[in-house]
């Protein structure tokens, strides 16, 4: 029987790591999952919430640290949500996401560990910096002053912290302008309590290759007072390409609003992939880390083995951003996206490159497949799928099936929903062949991986 009680001290070792990367220890057979520890660490923490077979608690010191443990390099690391394997060496991450796909894929998905062909895990040389979009909340401290930073975990209290050393370093200068255009207009911080107060958030972001600045501020209003200095100051930021504000009066989570108001420049950044050029808006989809996306394009690129003669599906398509990547080499591309502003940027992007091999669909891919091949025979050689988290919807699992391509690359970031859709379509006439991860996110919990699998009908 559990003797510990809710804010009871205890000792316990280090044995495994969660899904997020919380550190797992056992206390006469009871789970405790402890936040900013790692695999053989030797802690003493104190018991914040008990569950009939396992609880949380805070570590309060490490006694004996693991061979594995590092000082974590950002002196807010544990307060802020941000970043949950700061204290766990780059190396022994790698092993650690590597380690939660290929666990997912035995217990969920079921198969043997003969059938797993796994590559080697593509990490970062640099794994700082390297996200080129940040979004930080404005909000008063307990003095009256404006702070803005990111939000302590399951919180939304902000920890002050202008230079995230995951993002650019133009974004401390950034937020330094839009504090000090606040003080001198007197413009408040949006309160969610009171749904009061002007500045919500601003969305940073940068063209890794073309160096290209964007700053969009999300208010809770129609107008910015003092907008023309704003804008003059922020213009003094070398790059800066695109300013605009959006409106947001929603009560709710949502951070950017729908409605777009242009200040200065073209409205969008422009950024490459490998050698396609994309338009990034500030309501677009972009992936957050440009270095390790053409590493993860060039996977899949490589697992659909294109020659030139084929026929590409390419569902959850987004902006086009792999349908392009695989227009370079396939003999056709049809996208398909739920999200008609996706699907108008797709098609922005694909006049852009001078691709016409490349068709966009809007709708859902369970419905426009088999409308497509029902109605014009399309068929596929491939199909390429990037799904949300939740991972593919039946109806579209079964239009894969029905339509029989060769293969099927399966683009994932969330391992467990991607070992029940594997586990479906391998009993449905496909053979898993072969796996690779890619860190698209260091030192946080969340791994991609990319997934071969190739049609086993005789």
């Amino acid at each position: 029987m559990m003797t510990i009680k809710k804010n009871d001290c205890f000792i316990v070792e280090i044995e495994d790591m969660s899904e997020d990367g919380s550190g797992i220890g056992k206390q006469e057979g009871y789970a405790w999952f402890i936040k900013d520890t790692v695999i053989g660490d030797v802690v003493e923490a104190k018991a914040m919430k008990t569950k009939k077979s396992y609880g949380f608690a805070r570590l309060m010191k490490v006694i004996r640290p693991s061979e594995k443990r590092i000082e974590p390099t950002c002196p807010v690391s544990r307060q802020c949500g941000g970043c949950q394997l700061q204290a766990m060496s780059y190396e022994e991450q790698l092993k650690f996401k590597e380690r939660k796909v290929c666990q997912n894929l035995l217990r969920i998905g079921g198969f043997d560990e003969k059938e797993l062909e796994f590559e080697p895990i593509i990490g970062m040389e640099n794994p700082w910096r390297y996200r080129n979009k940040a979004q930080f909340p404005f909000g008063l401290d307990k003095e009256g002053g404006i702070v803005t930073g990111f939000y302590a975990g399951r919180t939304h209290t902000i920890i002050p912290q202008e230079d995230c050393l995951l993002g650019v370093e133009e974004n401390q200068k950034i937020l330094r302008i839009i504090k000090s255009y606040m003080r001198e207009f007197r413009i408040q911080p949006y309160d969610e309590e009171s749904h009061r107060g002007l500045v919500r958030h601003v969305l940073i972001r940068k063209g890794f290759r073309t160096g290209e600045l964007m700053v969009c501020l999300v208010i809770n209003g129609k107008d910015l007072p003092g907008v023309k200095s704003l804008t003059e100051t922020l213009c003094s930021v070398e790059g800066m390409t695109s300013i605009s504000f959006s409106i947001n009066r929603e009560k709710s989570n949502v951070i950017m609003g729908k409605e777009i108001v242009n200040l200065y420049g073209p409205g969008y950044i422009t950024d490459y992939i490998g050698e396609i050029q994309y338009h990034i808006s500030p309501l677009s989809f972009f992936q957050v880390n440009p270095v390790q996306t053409e590493k993860l394009y060039q996977i899949v690129s490589e697992y659909a083995g294109l020659a030139g003669k084929e026929t590409v599906w390419d569902l959850y398509c987004g902006i086009g951003t792999i349908s392009l990547f695989l227009a370079q080499k396939a003999k056709a591309v049809y996208g398909v996206e739920i999200v008609p502003e996706a699907i108008r940027d797709a098609r922005e992007n694909a006049r852009l490159n001078g691709f016409y091999n490349v068709e966009f669909f809007v709708g859902k891919a369970e419905e426009v497949l088999p409308e497509q091949y029902e109605a014009r025979k399309y068929f596929a050689d491939v199909i390429v799928v990037d799904p949300p988290r939740k991972g593919c919807d039946q109806m579209c699992l079964d239009t894969i099936v029905k339509m029989g391509p060769k293969k099927v690359v399966y683009v994932s970031c969330d391992s467990a929903t991607l070992a029940r859709d594997l586990r479906y379509l391998c009993d449905r006439g496909f053979k898993l062949e072969k796996v690779r991860c890619c860190d698209m996110f260091a030192w946080s919990g969340h791994i991609e991986s990319v997934t071969l699998l190739i049609s086993d009908l005789k």
